[in-house]
């Protein structure tokens, strides 16, 4: 696999790299990607695909178009688990994809950086979210989460980072990424395998 020999170079990465992670790949309906990722922030993967599982079964099992996820009432959203404020991200990223005609194809043919940038603009929807979404729903090879707090844990444990001041924290693990280019989504994943695996003391 490509992508191992580039990430191996780096040989702190290298001593965590047990087994090939599963390649990447582009999933349809981008939009109710998105509505699924704001779903399940803050959720176990367990009780996620459960909420998910009941969000479906709204729309018979089917995946509902923006413009069906906007009709439904918020007090049926709010029944298969959803809070306040859940309800109203789902239904803002529903309106925004409606507004700015936002397809599969339209964003796919953008860069990650103007995804970010367009995605952002809708409430309830960080920069960390798109993140995910780039990696695990348009399966671009090349995003690092620097955000993402399992990330910054294994890399601390990886490289000995100092954590007394989160600015240079980020700028260091920034740093480091670059070795990773243009396979950064890759080292992420390993890195939260690393993390899971290891004990958290």
């Amino acid at each position: 696999m490509e992508y191992l020999f580039q990430l191996q170079k780096d040989k702190k990465l290298a001593t965590i790299i047990k087994e090939p992670v599963p390649l990447l790949q582009m999933h349809e309906n981008i939009s109710l990607r998105l509505m699924a990722s704001i779903m399940s922030q803050q959720l176990s993967t367990k009780v996620a695909k459960v909420i998910y599982k009941r969000f479906l079964e709204i729309y018979e099992g089917e995946e509902p178009q923006p413009k069906q996820v906007l009709d439904t009432p918020s007090e049926t959203l709010r029944g298969i688990g959803l809070s306040n404020a859940k309800v109203s991200y789902v239904k803002n990223v529903a309106a925004f994809c409606i507004e700015n005609e936002i397809t599969d194809s339209k964003l796919l043919s953008l860069t990650n950086e103007e995804i970010i940038d367009l995605l952002t603009q809708i409430k309830g929807v960080g920069r960390w979210t798109v993140e995910m979404l780039l990696m695990f729903t348009l399966g671009r090879e090349d995003v690092f989460a620097v955000d993402d707090l399992g990330i910054q844990q294994a890399m601390v444990k990886v490289y000995k980072l100092p954590t007394d001041d989160k600015k240079l924290l980020k700028e260091k693990m920034l740093k480091i990424s670059l070795k990773w280019k243009p396979y950064r989504t890759y080292a992420c994943m390993h890195l939260w395998n690393y993390k899971d695996a290891v004990p958290q003391v």
